[in-house]
């Protein structure tokens, strides 16, 4: 498969190794210093474009990979409230977008987990439930998509909470997500529910950037050939 890289920081490099490990070719880096290079040839050659780079220039990015008929995999974050516009653009105009605020393995299983354990703690109001997420200093995004993403798997399943706050939660509707950013953390998630009782938390704690490219290379396998707006949810199928 011929894969071109938007975005060629540290995630970019580890992505563009095992891409390479897994038998495919990188026909075409993109980064600040090369935008033009979205109307080369090379590009246009490319099966799928992997974007991973920060959210102010990503639905720009999306844009000229389309235009360029190509297919994108993002796990670039910041721009949920966009999201719902850029969905109808992919299916109005038969473009593909994968995308995910994750593509780890281990943290989509956490995320199934999460929804599984939502479900159960409805039927317990004396719990209350708050999440922190810690990641590296040089993220940008707070709350982390990742956090946001799950987020919306409790508020789908515990009645008692109708949205997220930043930080602080002021009213018992509210889900607090508190955000931390220190040193070089891949990535740390916890979900606690409490209650005058006792604790209880889940916890998914990544090790490096290693699972994130692994499933962003896996999500390009699976995106190749189709069409429309694509998630973890469509590959994993759990």
């Amino acid at each position: 498969m011929k894969i071109a890289l938007i975005g060629y920081g540290k995630m970019g490099k580890i992505i563009e190794r095992i891409a390479l490990e897994r038998g495919h070719e990188i026909v075409s880096i993109i980064d600040v210093d090369n935008r033009q290079d979205f109307k080369s040839e090379a590009f246009k050659s490319a099966d799928v474009a992997i974007e991973f780079t920060i959210p102010k220039v990503a639905l720009d990015n999306y844009q000229q990979a389309f235009e360029a008929g190509v297919a994108v995999v993002s796990g670039t974050t910041g721009w949920a409230d966009q999201q719902e516009k850029v969905k109808a653009d992919v299916l109005k105009n038969g473009y593909t977008l994968f995308w995910s605020s994750n593509f780890s393995l281990g943290v989509n299983i956490f995320m199934a987990v999460n929804k599984y354990l939502a479900k159960i703690m409805n039927q317990f109001p004396e719990y209350n439930v708050e999440m922190t997420e810690v990641h590296h200093t040089q993220k940008l995004d707070a709350p982390s998509g990742t956090a946001i993403t799950l987020a919306e798997g409790i508020l789908d399943n515990i009645d008692r909470k109708t949205g997220w706050v930043k930080e602080i939660q002021q009213n018992d509707n509210e889900l607090a997500i508190k955000s931390i950013r220190e040193g070089q953390v891949p990535g740390i998630h916890t979900i606690r529910y409490e209650s005058f009782a006792d604790i209880i938390e889940i916890t998914h704690d990544a090790k490096s950037r290693e699972g994130f490219a692994l499933g962003a290379v896996l999500a390009a396998e699976f995106t190749c050939g189709k069409k429309g707006f694509l998630g973890m949810d469509d590959m994993l199928k759990f």
